[in-house]
């Protein structure tokens, strides 16, 4: 029939196929492989996760620049027709309420120079240099000298 090299050249074909179908299921099934499958969906979930969510806060952002701009154009306006309207109503003469040009605010705030930049109020400047400034932790504290009791002298014991 057949030939025993035949026989045991099937047979060890067999075997070697048997073994590597049994290598992969192994491979497939373990607990190992599996924990890894499942770290990777996880990790790929929380990856579109933090997509989705930079981009709404991207999306968040730029609808805030727009409705801020929205805002500010709303404020010009009404401003404007508070200016027209006082100074329609007061009979021609000069208010104070000036008429918001109707450049960008963006444009009136670059416009604006440092020179008219002030120091705030709410701080006050030493007046010499040798002063301690309203920071320092003593500000305000009266240094008062502790006073030095004298020592009562004890009689010097004698030796005899």
């Amino acid at each position: 029939m057949y030939s025993t090299n035949t026989l045991l050249l099937a047979i060890l074909v067999a075997l070697l196929a048997g073994a590597a179908v049994g290598a992969l299921l192994s491979r497939r099934l373990s607990p190992d492989s599996q924990k890894h499958r499942e770290l990777e969906r996880n990790l790929d979930r929380l990856l579109q996760q933090q997509k989705d969510y930079q981009h709404e806060v991207v999306e968040h952002f730029s609808d805030t620049a727009k409705l801020l701009g929205n805002l500010a154009v709303s404020y010009r306006d009404v401003h404007n027709h508070l200016a027209h309207g006082a100074t329609k109503l007061s009979g021609g003469h000069q208010t104070e309420l000036q008429p918001i040009p109707e450049a960008s605010i963006a444009q009136l705030g670059a416009n604006r120079g440092l020179e008219d930049m002030q120091q705030p109020l709410d701080y006050a400047p030493k007046s010499s240099p040798h002063e301690t400034g309203m920071l320092n932790e003593e500000f305000g504290l009266d240094k008062v000298a502790p006073e030095i009791e004298p020592e009562l002298e004890a009689p010097i014991p004698e030796h005899a």
